[in-house]
This record gives C-alpha cells, sequence and structure tokens, in this order.
C-alpha cells in the first residue's frame, strides 16, 4: 500500500507531510527549498511507494486565488510530467498557517521555536494531509 504526500507549495520553502501505508495518520515529513522540491521528490519517491499527491490551493478571504496559484500551477504542471501515474489532488489551505500557529502553541512549542518557518510548514502540510484524508 502507497503513502499519499501532501504539498504546503510556498516561493520559498515547501512543506511536505505524508500518511503512514494503511492511510490513517498524516505526519509531518520535512520542509524543503523549493529550489530543490523536485529532486527531493523524486529522491523520496524512489524510497517509498507514493500513490497519490495533495497539493494546498491557497485562497483570499474573498475567495479568490493567491497570488502564489500560478507558481503552484507550473509545479503542478512539472509534477504530472514527472509522475504522469500518480493523481494529483488539491485541497483548500485557507487559514493553515493560522492553524499550525495555534497547533504549535497548544502543544506547548516554545516561542523561539514557533519562529522557525520551517516548521510551520510542515504542520500546514499535516493540516492540508488531515483535510484530504477527513473528505475521503
Amino acid at each position: 500500500m502507497g503513502r499519499i504526500l501532501s504539498i504546503d507549495y510556498g516561493g520559498k520553502r515547501t512543506g511536505l507531510a505524508v500518511t503512514d501505508p494503511l492511510k490513517i495518520i498524516a505526519s509531518a515529513l520535512t520542509t524543503v527549498d523549493t529550489s530543490s522540491l523536485m529532486e527531493y521528490l523524486k529522491t523520496y519517491c524512489r524510497k517509498e511507494l507514493v500513490e497519490a499527491f495533495v497539493v494546498g490551493q491557497p485562497f483570499r478571504l474573498d475567495g479568490r486565488p493567491s497570488d502564489i496559484e500560478k507558481e503552484i500551477l507550473i509545479f503542478i504542471d512539472k509534477l504530472r510530467n514527472e509522475f504522469p501515474e500518480k493523481p494529483i489532488h488539491r485541497i483548500d489551505e485557507t487559514f493553515t498557517s493560522k492553524i499550525s500557529q495555534q497547533s504549535l502553541i497548544a502543544s506547548g512549542v516554545k516561542k523561539k521555536d514557533r519562529k522557525d518557518k520551517r516548521l510551520l510548514d510542515s504542520v500546514s502540510a499535516t493540516l492540508i494531509l488531515q483535510d484530504f484524508l477527513a473528505q475521503t
């Protein structure tokens, strides 16, 4: 059984999360520099069986797509070309960064550690994946 990998795409950094092989639990994987994202995904998919990707879809409060959506669509085209056999799902990621921040506070992560945006990105990817799992 394969995993589902979620992607919280960002201009500088991208958070990643994966499910367990039974697709029950979503866990933070890592945060990578966006410039090396595709290489990371190729390497990871050679080591682990990934069944599908979930890519966050950011919206503004008025419902319009966020500015980064253009970059995300370009990335998705590259992802499709690299992994044509793997489905790519989109999920609304509105408020995931804010919820991630609140989750870190609630779990007792120190303020100094919460300033590390890499941690926030991987938690956001986990929330995106949890939302996807809840909808399927």
